[in-house]
Order: C-alpha cells, then structure tokens, then sequence
C-alpha cells in the first residue's frame, strides 16, 4: 500500500453509541473488504483490506460491524460490466444484455442506474455475492458509482482525466461537456503498464496526453514510482481532494475516495 495509515476509530467512540442515524458503508474486493461508519457527513469509524473472516466474527477493533445498520451501502466490483444509455435500457431484456458479459453459472447480473444517462450491468462470481449477502443484496451498488458521482458533481473539465488505482487495477474516468465519455477499468503489473493503459485511453478518446491533467485517487501518492511514470507522458499529475465526508487529518482525502463517496450511493436492483 501507499500508505501506512488502514485503520482509524474515532476517540471515544463505541458500538453503544451507534443508533439509526449511522450509516455503514462497505466495499467487498475479491479477498478482502473496507468499511466505513458515518454520522452527519462524518467519519468515525475506517478500516481497510480486512480478512473475510471478520464479517462473520470481527475481532474486537471491529465490533462495529456486528451493528445492524439502517442505512448501508455494500460496493461490489465487477468482473464484467457494460453501459447502456438510459433510453435503450429496458429491464425486459436485461437478458440480452448480460449475453455480451457471457455470463457463468457461478455469476450473477446486476443492474442500476450510472448516472443520469447511463444504466450499468454488471456480473460477479458468486463467492462475492456471499459475502455482500451478509448485509444484504438490495444494498449493493456497482462499486464505482459513487466515485463517479462524486467527479461528475464536482464540474470535471476536459482537460482533466481521472484515475483511482486499486493495487494492481485502475480506473480511468473522462468527463466532456459534463457528460460522463469514458470510463473502465484495467489490471497493470507496474508503473510501465499503468501509463500505457492511461496513454491508450488519450488515444482511444483522441486526445493528447500533453494537454491532459491526471487527477489521482486511491492507492497512490504524489511521489510513488506510479505517480511519476506517468508524470512522463502528460501535462500534470495530482491528487483528487475532493472529500465526501469529513476527515480526520491522518486520513489522506485521496486514498479513501471511493469508499468515501459511496455516501452518494442508492442501492441496485438484483436480478
């Protein structure tokens, strides 16, 4: 990790004090998974890359997670997305729409609104699905819709483009007219990679990457060999500070982005 800061609880603060005014916000990874507890736009509780065994019995600095939250958002990453524009997406063919994910036995469809304009569908293998379950399946939401929602209300400019690195995956975001143009993701071995899939995308969107900002999140900081590979080939690197919620100060705003901004998330519908 980038960082060595991966788990904070505010002082003081305990399972007791918990009421339906707190929210749980949970991302499941393939091997591991982070949360957040949240009261009025406010972090209390964070952890991050926690073992599965801790949703069915946390260790005592994660008691918090045995609360039987009201409000709780559960990020799901996909192992095969596409967008549809919301005029032609139509639930009675969700059907047709998963054949281009080539869907498995072992795999479920979801499907929600991106944005807007946009329906997502997405699949993940039913070993994921089990764990969301635990927290409940209407909860779910495509693990980057509040990262995206949380760029696209900020009034992205074209010059901008925006990364959020999980270890070895990136996503890549480009917003044009305030309309979201691109976005996917990648898996990258090293910093080499990182920036050819980042150049690829400038092209693929014909544009140049001299005349680009990156704006980065995640598991990166500003002077890691990622964030200097690819200070080689645009016009400027930084981190994304947009904060969701309000931070401790021992909290990079950048590396708790995406789960930050799932404050932002509705749940999805199962199908």
């Amino acid at each position: 990790m980038s960082e060595q800061v991966s788990y904070y609880r505010e002082e003081n603060f305990s399972l007791y004090q918990v009421n339906n005014n707190y929210s749980l916000l949970l991302q499941i990874h393939a091997n591991a998974f982070s949360y957040a507890v949240i009261y009025q736009n406010r972090l209390m509780a964070w952890a991050e890359d926690c073992d599965y065994k801790e949703l069915d019995d946390p260790a005592e600095e994660h008691d918090l997670l045995t609360y039987d939250y009201k409000n709780r958002v559960i990020g799901l990453p996909a192992s095969g997305f596409t967008l549809i524009p919301e005029v032609l997406y139509n639930a009675n063919h969700l059907g047709d729409l998963a054949r281009f994910l080539d869907v498995k036995p072992t795999e479920k469809v979801f499907a929600q609104p991106l944005d807007d304009i946009n329906y997502v569908v997405y699949k993940q293998d039913d070993k994921i699905i089990a764990q969301a379950e635990k927290f409940g399946l209407d909860k779910t939401v495509f693990m980057a819709k509040g990262w995206i929602a949380a760029i696209a209300a900020s009034q992205p400019h074209p010059d901008q483009l925006y990364l959020n690195l999980d270890k070895k995956q990136v996503e890549i975001l480009y917003f044009a007219n305030n309309k979201l143009r691109f976005y996917n993701t990648f898996y990258f071995n090293n910093s080499d990679e990182l920036a050819y899939y980042a150049v690829y995308v400038t092209q693929e969107l014909q544009l140049k990457p001299e005349n680009l900002n990156l704006v980065l999140s995640g598991d990166i900081i500003i002077d890691d060999s990622n964030a200097g590979r690819l200070s080689q080939f645009f016009n400027g690197v930084e981190l994304n500070h947009l904060r969701p919620l309000s931070l401790p100060a021992e909290i990079p705003s950048q590396k708790i982005l995406a789960l930050a901004a799932l404050s932002l998330c509705v749940s999805s519908e199962v199908y």
